[in-house]
């Protein structure tokens, strides 16, 4: 049974292909579904399925001579009024001049399941002289009592198949699960939604269908307007691309790589976009992480040029002037009280180098470990700083006044230092009765996006450490916190002390800053993740 269907419809298909008359089809927009051999003729080259319209460059004139608009051919009626259609003799004008007279009949093709118009058949019965012609068509009129039927067969085999083909193309879309593949609307509302956008984005179908794109980006990305201007290219230029930190429905965030592409019709207006979305965070965490470690390679190339400075430099000085003292007690060695006195030089500087010595210890100690971090709450972290300067609070009668600190992930012994060095920089640089202020404070998101070293998306306290010593030009505010820079020389350290803090703000992943006033006091100001 099924061999004999087979048969019949190779044969009807030799029928159509040995037919003296053009026989094609079309959907619904006007393109081509299929042509015979003879139709093919009727376009000049070979027409493209499914892409050329079914009228080429066709132009029609009437039976007088007189020029015939597109709209009056019976297949431009069928589509619009949905009947078979006929009409007397057409001529055709081809794209390279040659005049085809025709009489062409149309009809309108179903769907038999749901009844909706697929299409439309049309044949072009060829007009001539030629008796030959004629006596074939004659000859056929048998079959063509059965061609209507056979047709219609043949335009819903290849609607089915068509079909087929979209289902299975939608199918393959929605089982991807390593990219986000969505169909947008012009004005970048959801129409679609595949495995993939659900497993990166974390949204269900049912959940994102409607919404517009902008929900997966960030809040500042949405202030500025990036999805608009992606989405306003993709337009201009036919695709954007863009990589950045989106949005998932529990609020983590990913790095995506993201494709728009516009989608057009036949007049090339835009109907829509598509947009794939591939998950690259980790990639991005991989890169981050190199970068890292090419930055700690750089900070310790950095350092080593530093411990050659020290070498070469910081620690020859004491050890020259104890050469130099320990030479004029070799040479006086009678006179007690130089004696005495170059004992106390040479003490003097065995201590100022092994001060230095153990500050260049504590500075390269500095690494970072994640293992290192715990909560701390930093009044404490406060309280045990001044109990280290319980005297010299006592004996300077420093005021220290604190409106509350925060609890922050960090270091304990980093932050400890962090305190101590800012707290021992006001009181040894301040003149009788010194005041510190030390305020704390949430910082506002504009004034995190002042710092490129901060991150936008994270939220940071503002720590002040006030004071009313004696201050310093605000021109070496940059140089204050690098290694070895000492701004007063007539007050005992070693330069190391504010180089420690910036070290230890980095690690924190923080920033820090300073502005002061000659005779005024200084404000340093800390921002930490909190």
């Amino acid at each position: 049974m099924i061999q004999d269907q087979e048969k019949d419809s190779d044969a009807r298909s030799l029928l159509l292909e040995g037919l003296p008359i053009a026989v094609f089809t079309c959907n619904c927009e006007g393109l081509l579904t299929y042509y015979n051999a003879i139709a093919e003729g009727l376009w000049v080259h070979t027409p493209v399925i499914q892409k050329d319209p079914w009228f080429g460059s066709w132009k029609f004139y009437k039976e007088d001579g007189s020029s015939m608009s597109r709209n009056e051919f019976t297949t431009v009626k069928t589509l619009n009024d949905r009947m078979a259609a006929a009409s007397g003799k057409v001529i055709i004008e081809r794209a390279d001049g040659v005049l085809i007279p025709v009489l062409p009949f149309s009809k309108p093709v179903f769907d038999k399941e749901s009844g909706k118009m697929t299409g439309v058949l049309n044949l072009l019965v060829p007009v001539g002289e030629s008796t030959e012609t004629d006596l074939k068509i004659a000859d056929n009129e048998m079959e063509f009592s059965d061609l209507s039927g056979f047709l219609d067969e043949k335009v819903e085999e290849r609607t089915l198949l068509l079909k087929k083909s979209e289902e299975r193309y939608h199918k393959m879309i929605e089982e991807v699960e390593d990219y986000a593949i969505l169909l947008l609307d012009r004005d970048g509302n959801i129409l679609n939604w595949n495995k993939g956008a659900e497993k990166i984005k974390g949204y269900s179908e049912k959940e994102i269908l409607g919404n517009n794109f902008r929900l997966f980006y960030l809040e500042e990305d949405r202030m500025k307007k990036l999805p608009e201007q992606l989405i306003t290219q993709a337009a201009e230029t036919g695709k954007a691309m863009h990589e950045g930190w989106r949005r998932k429905k529990n609020g983590d965030r990913f790095w995506g790589q993201i494709v728009i592409t516009a989608l057009h019709d036949q007049e090339n207006n835009i109907i829509g976009f598509t947009k794939v979305t591939r998950d690259l965070t980790e990639r991005k965490l991989a890169e981050d992480q190199a970068r890292k470690l090419t930055q700690d390679i750089e900070l310790r190339n950095t350092q080593l040029e530093e411990y050659a400075h020290i070498a070469s430099h910081d620690l020859q000085e004491p050890l020259r002037k104890i050469l130099t003292f320990a030479g004029l007690l070799k040479r006086n060695p009678d006179d007690k009280e130089a004696t005495l006195r170059n004992i106390e030089k040479i003490n003097s500087s065995a201590e100022k180098m092994l001060k230095l010595i153990k500050d260049i210890m504590q500075y390269s100690q500095l690494l970072l470990t994640d293992e290192l971090f715990e909560m701390n709450d930093l009044n404490t972290v406060l309280e045990n700083v001044k109990d280290d300067y319980e005297l010299l609070i006592e004996e300077k009668k420093a005021e220290i006044n604190c409106s509350g600190l925060p609890v922050v992930r960090g270091i304990p012994i980093q932050l400890h230092q962090l305190f101590y060095n800012l707290l021992g920089n006001s009181l040894k640089f301040s003149g009788e009765n010194p005041v510190i202020t030390i305020i704390s404070e949430k910082a506002e998101r504009e004034e995190i996006q002042r710092y490129p070293q901060l991150e936008s998306n994270t939220s940071y306290v503002k720590i002040t450490f006030k004071d009313n010593g004696i201050g310093f030009d605000p021109l070496y505010a940059d140089k204050i916190f690098k290694l070895f820079e000492r701004l007063h020389t007539e007050t005992p350290g070693t330069g190391i002390g504010l180089a420690l803090c910036k070290k230890i703000i980095e690690n924190h992943k923080g920033h820090i800053q300073v502005s002061s006033e000659l005779g005024v006091g200084t404000v340093f100001t800390l921002f930490l993740p909190g």
